[in-house]
């Protein structure tokens, strides 16, 4: 058995292989996904003379065929049509999603498209947020996004944060890559934040990708099981070509963590 080989080769990139279990995304024993219609597992009824329905069915969600796949308990923090603003003006309050009782060890957060292309935000910068105080960042994508995190941080001050790019679809690929390069900028400014990029990674999701995988705007159930797929198997292969920020991960939100340890010193 040649561990280099099968786990860390250099020359392995993000989604050369599909984790049919999770691999080490199951280290992870709370996971929290912070997203929109895509993580809420949403599916459209259309009928002829009668009014579009939308259903968030969270069972079919990516993060809860996450936690099937990983044995992982994974909350839902989102719902169909969310922004990052919403999320942090009323969303998240009105939930008791900023309840520390539901701390996790780790976030996955899949903002952008309703606040790009719904509300026509400017995309910003990390120029754009105050480190002292949240609720000061400017009214940007990047602002409210990090808000989410700084705020998540506060809760669970040594969590791993995964920032979830947009794929490609032929469509906006200007926006979408401003969208992508700004979770990287995020990445680089807070610590213990990793960037997923299916952006770059995943399949272009062209017409055959949506006849397969789409029922009408959303995901059909295939396409939210591939994606959870993909999303586990992608932080798999974050934590194992980084390997050693992952030591501590059972320590998060007990009086052993990093961060009160280094209190106590």
């Amino acid at each position: 058995m040649d561990l280099e080989k099968l786990f860390f080769d250099e020359n392995e990139k993000p989604l050369d292989r599909i984790s049919e279990d999770g691999g080490f995304t199951g280290i992870f024993r709370k996971i929290a996904c912070v997203g929109d219609s895509l993580s809420s597992g949403e599916f459209e009824v259309r009928r002829e003379g009668k009014p579009t329905v939308y259903l968030d069915m969270f069972d079919y969600s990516w993060g809860q065929y996450i936690a099937r796949i990983a044995g992982c308990k994974v909350y839902n923090f989102s719902r169909g049509g969310m922004t990052a603003q919403e999320y942090c003006d009323s969303f998240a309050e009105a939930m008791g999603y900023w309840d520390p009782e539901k701390a996790a060890q780790a976030y996955v957060i899949a903002l952008g498209v309703n606040d790009i292309f719904g509300l026509g935000q400017e995309i910003g910068s990390v120029g754009d947020i105050c480190r002292d105080d949240p609720k000061k960042n400017k009214n940007t994508v990047v602002g409210r996004y990090a808000e989410i995190i700084q705020r998540y941080k506060k809760i669970s001050t040594d969590a791993k944060f995964f920032l979830v790019t947009m794929p490609r679809d032929g469509m906006f690929s200007d926006k979408r890559e401003a969208h992508r390069n700004a979770l990287y900028d995020l990445a680089k400014f807070f610590d213990n934040c990793y960037v997923i990029d299916l952006y770059e990674y995943m399949p272009v999701e062209d017409a055959k990708y949506k006849e397969r995988f789409y029922l009408e705007g959303h995901l059909n159930p295939c396409g939210y099981l591939l994606t959870g797929k993909i999303i586990a198997s992608y932080i798999d292969y974050i934590i194992r070509h980084n390997i050693n920020d992952f030591r501590r991960v059972p320590f998060i939100n007990t009086e052993y963590s990093d961060s009160n340890l280094k209190k106590g010193e």
